[in-house]
């Protein structure tokens, strides 16, 4: 197969990877106006067949936490949403869509990419499905929604029900008439358990604490504000405490909310195990159950970079002090869009943009040092 050549690779064409695309594609725009220096060639790999990231893949009720304004990535603001409520899903993916198309970023789809490799002399070589590509950087934005995380459970083999993940739920009409048991307590085990009031036989909502909910005007243009304050704070050496995750755990979306304040949304402990025909808990306590939906989050889709042999921390690639996004191990690697660990807020649309100028700037540096 073919094998391309370009300073930097941005393997994600999800919103970080759109991100970081528009800074890369401003350089490219300065450098043609006679301002800068020379601007590197890029290229971004995307798994997808569409454009959307896994905004495309998500149940057809989600909805944003925040109003268009609030959820924009970098150069362009999402378009207003006419109907009640935050945008939905679809709205994001839309709006992806025109974003990539707005900037003519150089994206490649569909493109599986198989194993990053270190060159000789400091480049990469990325495998894909579609062959080859060298570079001088590369910028993983690949997300989570590929690797997601479902626990352990005795029994759960035999279990006669169905089991899926986040990853799995579509609709609620999948699951009219039947009992249905929700397994999580964050943003998603609310907003499903929530969703699938109106259709399921029942729903029985269990967390391993009880939930915590942030106040009921909290929501994304928030949440990422008092995150920026956090790192500020940490940065001035007078944090004292109480970022995010000390207000709460899910965001109270006005059907979350109306569910909770109905008293729909009950949450029972954590079960202890599976019976073939349903869920136990330690107390002897059985319920019969026709699905289990685990809402149990992700990890970092990073098994292609495993021949780099990066030193982790838990399933996090150790990132330098001075930049979130760049390996510690490796000049000339970097990772957007996965969490905090690698910007504040990064993991989301409104979030991304300034880890995403940071990156794009050092690794156009970095490409053109190795020249």
């Amino acid at each position: 197969m073919e094998t391309r050549a370009v300073d930097v690779l941005v393997i994600g064409g999800g919103q970080a990877g759109l991100a970081v695309g528009f800074y890369l594609h401003r350089l490219s725009r300065d450098a043609a106006r006679g301002r800068g220096g020379p601007a590197p060639s890029f290229a971004i790999l995307d798994a997808n067949e569409q454009p959307g990231g896994a905004w495309q893949h998500y149940w057809d009720t989600l909805e944003l936490f925040s109003p268009a304004a609030y959820s924009s990535l970098p150069g362009y603001r999402m378009p207003a949403w006419a109907s009640p409520g935050n945008p939905s899903a679809g709205h994001v993916v839309s709006y992806l869509r025109t974003y990539e198309e707005r900037y003519a970023l150089p994206v490649h789809r569909p493109v599986t990419v198989v194993a990053v490799e270190d060159l000789p002399d400091g480049r990469y070589r990325t495998l894909t499905d579609q062959g080859a590509w060298i570079s001088r950087v590369v910028v993983n934005a690949t997300g989570s929604w590929r690797r997601p995380f479902v626990p352990t459970m005795p029994g759960a083999e035999k279990f006669t029900g169905s089991q899926l993940h986040t990853t799995g739920y579509r609709s609620r009409k999948s699951f009219t008439g039947h009992r249905v048991v929700v397994v999580g307590g964050g943003n998603s085990g609310a907003q499903i358990a929530a969703d699938l009031l109106p259709a399921a036989a029942s729903v029985t909502w269990v967390t391993r604490r009880p939930p915590r909910y942030l106040p009921d005007e909290v929501d994304g243009r928030a949440l990422f504000q008092l995150a920026t304050g956090h790192v500020h704070a940490l940065e001035r050496g007078d944090f004292t405490g109480g970022g995010v995750g000390s207000l709460g755990d899910i965001v109270a979306i006005p059907p979350v909310r109306q569910a909770r304040d109905a008293g729909h949304l009950e949450a029972q402990p954590m079960f202890s195990g599976f019976t073939p025909t349903g869920v136990q808990w330690a107390d002897g306590r059985q319920q019969e159950t026709d699905a289990v939906i685990w809402c149990t989050g992700f990890r970092p889709d990073l098994g292609h970079v495993r021949p780099l042999g990066l030193d982790m921390n838990g399933a996090a690639p150790v990132t330098a002090g001075d930049l979130p996004t760049r390996s510690r191990d490796r000049a000339g690697l970097f990772f957007l869009g996965y969490g905090d660990w690698c910007g504040p807020a990064s993991a989301t649309l409104i979030g991304v943009g300034a880890p995403a100028r940071e990156t794009a700037t050092a690794a156009a540096r970095h490409a053109a040092s190795a020249i």
